[in-house]
């Protein structure tokens, strides 16, 4: 798909630049500066750091063009200096048989893997940056029909100031919330175990005292290159033993999944950032966690855990090892990310939210089609308030099928080892009459 504008095309607005990257290898030479923009942004996470979303490009990109727009500040003390980045990408969206739109979408959305996808804005100019991004978009017709920026931060400046701006233009915006979960950890382990129910605390130290009497038992968390391949092999193996058991595809049955996950881990790896445990048991790799550190945050994204030793509860017994290391390193928040609590509220994870922000310029295809699909959002919630269960969850697997949806769009992170079977999670309507039109988010992507 070919976007209008080169590398380096300027399109000047009062006190900001912006510069457009549509290649990769060019984009890195943005790093350093990049780096320095999160170091004072205030919710800057993995997710919109160089690491995840080069990673992310290179296994999923595709037939994807990609559209990072850089702002600067051209002002005569600050000149040069990254204000803020909106990290986009451009692709086709199929509506209805060979009729398309042309959809901007966050760089990382799109392949169920990325929460907390962000554009981070140095403080004091989120309102420079919405207008800068605003006149952009605005002189690039051609380029786009509608906006999606899903996973944002509940609390994103840039990603609000944009709203904000945008429907003082008028334009046609709507905004979802999406579920999310999340552990306030304390500075002691003692007042962590505090938060658990008295038998889930009795039950930490009673099955890892069982798994040291019955295996030469073996935890440890993977800091060597040399490590990967034999950790993350055992986190693919395991993983999709479970699922195929349960007659579902599994996430890594994905190439590109599993690329994506060895080009992120052996980055984040060098940044001394990743958070991969796995559980030995006689020598073997029982369980598995993959997460990732940024600051005194861990973010949890992916799991597995060997089903014939689901009665030793190798899952629990391993996060609640892990979870002990983090809090007397200074972790403070162990994030679930996306997804309803369930078997997490037993670990004392507490209800967030994401934003989905969706917007068109007014009277256009592309606002038609965000009104289309809000109506049809409505109905649909509609049903779930009115229909049995029974009945919903049949005609949910009815459109997982029609749609062909991959297993990792539809399947939830894998729940604690003494789950008989792993259900599909489906997420409680968050409603939210904040500006433009009220809107609820009644599709989860799971892990």
């Amino acid at each position: 798909m070919h976007i209008p504008g080169a590398l380096g095309m300027k399109g000047e607005v009062p006190e900001l630049t912006v510069r457009v990257y549509h290649d990769l290898d060019v984009l890195r030479t943005l790093v350093p500066a990049w780096d320095e923009l999160l170091s004072v942004y205030p919710t800057a996470t993995t997710f919109c750091s160089w690491e995840w979303l080069s990673s992310w490009w290179r296994a999923f990109g595709g037939a994807r063009q990609l559209l990072v727009l850089a702002f600067y500040d051209r002002s005569p003390n600050n000149q040069g200096k990254l204000i803020g980045l909106a990290p986009l990408s451009v692709e086709r969206h199929r509506i209805a048989g060979p009729a398309c739109l042309r959809k901007i979408r966050l760089m990382g959305d799109g392949s169920g893997d990325s929460d907390n996808l962000d554009m981070p804005v140095r403080p004091g100019w989120e309102k420079q940056f919405a207008v800068a991004l605003h006149r952009y978009l605005s002189d690039q017709k051609s380029l786009w029909d509608f906006c999606e920026l899903n996973t944002l931060p509940a609390d994103s400046p840039g990603a609000e100031s944009l709203r904000r701006y945008l429907q003082t233009q008028r334009w046609h915006v709507l905004q979802y919330q999406r579920v999310a979960s999340a552990i306030a950890l304390p500075d002691n382990w003692e007042g962590y175990l505090r938060q658990l129910s008295s038998e889930d605390q009795k039950n930490l130290s009673r099955y890892a005292r069982r798994l040291e009497k019955r295996y030469q038992t073996r935890i440890y968390r993977c800091t060597q290159e040399s490590e990967l391949a034999t950790v993350l092999e055992a986190l693919f193996q395991l993983h999709q033993e479970r699922w195929q058991a349960a007659g579902e595809t599994g996430s890594f049955a994905s190439e590109e999944r599993r690329r994506f996950y060895y080009d992120l881990s052996r980055l984040l790896l060098a940044r001394s950032s990743l958070e991969l445990w796995a559980l030995e048991l006689n020598g073997r790799i029982a369980a598995v966690q993959y997460a990732f550190r940024y600051g005194k945050t861990v973010f949890q994204l992916q799991e597995g855990f060997d089903p014939e030793r689901s009665s030793d509860r190798v899952g629990f017994v391993l996060r609640g090892h892990v979870m002990k290391q983090l809090i007397e390193e200074g972790v403070r928040k162990y994030d679930f990310l996306a997804g309803v609590p369930g078997y997490k509220a037993r670990w004392s994870a507490q209800v967030g939210h994401y934003v989905n922000c969706h917007f068109a310029r007014p009277l256009t295809l592309g606002s038609g089609y965000l009104s289309a699909v809000h109506n049809a959002r409505a109905g649909k919630e509609w049903l779930r308030g009115n229909v049995p269960e029974s009945i919903w969850n049949l005609l949910h697997r009815v459109n997982v099928g029609v749609r062909g949806k991959s297993s990792r769009e539809v399947e939830p992170k894998i729940a604690e080892p003494e789950a008989s079977s792993p259900q599909t999670a489906q997420s409680n309507p968050i409603k939210q009459a904040e500006g433009g039109k009220i809107a609820v988010d009644v599709d989860k992507q799971s892990r």
